[in-house]
């Protein structure tokens, strides 16, 4: 996952002269990953996709830690940001470690001049609120509420949204997003138990080619053991001058309501919610669903000690089962050492439910989280007392 895709003009060969047909001769670019070794996609330009007209000033961007160092669990009305900024200058950091960066974007601008590209990293938006379109090299995609977008690195592309109130949910991964394993046989396909199936991802739509000159930044997202920034080209074409092209390696969406959960007779544990998985992290989507049919099943989920993970839940719709006192938008942090449990009354108050209506996005990661700075601005500091009778 994902699964070949081919759009537009392409030669019938690999590394063989395509031409237009006035004999304009095409660039091919190869895009992967490893190197040679893993998934790609052979793309087509008008325009050879170096052309590079000027190379401003790197702008360094800092993730600052929180000035609380305790160690407790952590409620995050993130609801309460106030709007700012664009898709990329409005995201708020809020947990960090190696592996992945959590930010949520409540974006005030609709749209942008520029494009935009994460040189080190896959990006995983999750639309909580708004529609729009995304565009990228590959074509275009419209967007919406519930969706995952997946965003491979190296990919250069924009967001434009319909509505004034917006809000995602946005996390970069250092590694690469797919689907488990387990969910797919040996040739990559998906299996009959698996919880979604090819019909429902969204691939980019094919659109004529922007064969424009001029000037046009790329703000290009770096991340390395010395500097984390942006670095803007200015190139001298429309980067999106793709004729074709075809391969494995591209964006696409998934929505949360296209997730079909895994019930069973007693309480099922989280991974059987897994839907997208990266080195250091997994994610899982909890979606409505029938709740447990032994005689004596108790739906809430039972107390759980995090031994070497720290859980994340970020609260999208619904009545929550096992918490009151969050709402659409809210992100828990239960880290590694510390139990967490339904609050007093939650698991009791559980037996006898028929089903859940809850959505909800989980984060769960197997090294530490730092706590950012901005996670100061929302924070309960009432939630590690909230299971108190």
């Amino acid at each position: 996952m994902p699964f070949y895709q081919q759009r537009g003009s392409i030669p019938p060969k690999r590394h063989i002269q395509h031409r237009s047909e006035s004999g304009h001769l095409y660039y091919e670019e190869h895009v992967s990953r490893e190197g040679f070794s893993d998934v790609y996609s052979n793309t087509y330009h008008i325009h050879i996709p170096t052309r590079v007209v000027r190379v401003p000033d790197f702008q360094e961007l800092f993730i600052e830690p929180s000035a609380d160092k305790r160690h407790r669990h952590r409620h995050l009305e993130t609801a309460k940001f106030p709007p700012q900024g664009d898709f990329v200058s409005g995201r708020r950091a809020l947990l960090y470690n190696n592996d992945a960066v959590l930010y949520t974007c409540a974006p005030q601008e609709k749209s942008v001049d520029f494009f935009y590209r994460n040189a080190h990293a896959d990006e995983l938006i999750f639309i909580q609120k708004g529609e729009g379109l995304f565009e990228s090299m590959f074509g275009n995609m419209r967007f919406g509420y519930g969706d995952y977008i997946i965003i491979p690195g190296g990919v250069t592309y924009k967001m434009t949204f319909d509505t004034s109130d917006n809000r995602l949910l946005v996390i970069e991964s250092y590694g690469h997003i797919e689907t488990p394993q387990r969910y797919r046989n040996k040739h990559g396909q998906l299996l009959e138990h698996a919880p979604f199936c090819e019909r429902d991802f969204r691939t980019p739509e094919f659109v004529e080619p922007k064969d424009e000159l001029g000037e046009f930044t790329i703000k290009v997202k770096m991340t390395t053991s010395q500097h984390r920034g942006i670095q803007e080209f200015i190139m001298g074409h429309h980067p999106f001058d793709l004729v074709g092209w075809d391969g494995y390696y591209y964006p696409y969406i998934f929505n949360i309501k296209d997730f079909m959960p895994i019930t069973g007779k007693v309480h099922m544990p989280p991974p059987v919610h897994q839907t997208f998985t990266a080195p250091g992290f997994v994610i899982c989507s909890f979606c409505p669903r029938l709740f447990d049919y032994h005689e004596l099943s108790i739906p809430a989920p039972y107390a759980h000690s995090n031994v070497d993970s720290d859980e994340v839940l970020f609260y999208v719709e619904g009545d929550f089962m096992s918490r009151k006192g969050v709402s659409d938008q809210s992100i828990t942090l239960h880290p590694a050492g510390l139990p967490h449990s339904p609050q007093p009354g939650k698991y009791e108050g559980s037996i006898g439910a028929k089903e859940t209506l809850e959505y909800a996005v989980m984060f769960d990661t197997f090294r530490p989280l730092n706590v950012a700075k901005d996670a100061d601005e929302v924070d309960d500091p009432k939630y590690p007392l909230s299971w108190m009778e």
